[in-house]
């Protein structure tokens, strides 16, 4: 079998793929318990938080915001850009890519 070596921008995208279904699953979860958890039982027994019921509060109102700051730290930690051309030509021999001094592109 004649296999070839994966581009490493596939392997990127794998990774970005799996973080964000791990932070959807987080955030599901997160808004499962919170949600069926506390909302599960009479509304005349719920808990208030800023008139609201507490489930609702803590599923949706922090939750939200919680879960916006998380993606944005995966974001900015975790990805990364990637060229979408076919190849990336103009590499050196110590396998750094060529800029072009004119434009800052690779070249």
């Amino acid at each position: 079998m004649n296999k070839q070596k994966q581009d490493w921008r596939f392997a990127q995208a794998n990774k970005e793929a799996l973080f964000s279904l791990g932070a959807y699953a987080l955030y599901f979860i997160w808004w499962f318990i919170f949600g069926y958890g506390m909302g599960d039982g009479d509304p005349e027994q719920y808990s208030y938080v800023w008139g609201m019921p507490a489930w609702f509060f803590y599923s949706c109102i922090v939750g939200y915001p919680l879960i916006t700051i998380f993606l944005w730290g995966i974001v900015r930690f975790f990805f990364k850009e990637v060229p979408l051309d076919d190849e990336i030509s103009g590499t050196d021999d110590s396998g750094q890519h060529a800029v072009d001094s004119n434009k800052g592109n690779i070249a």
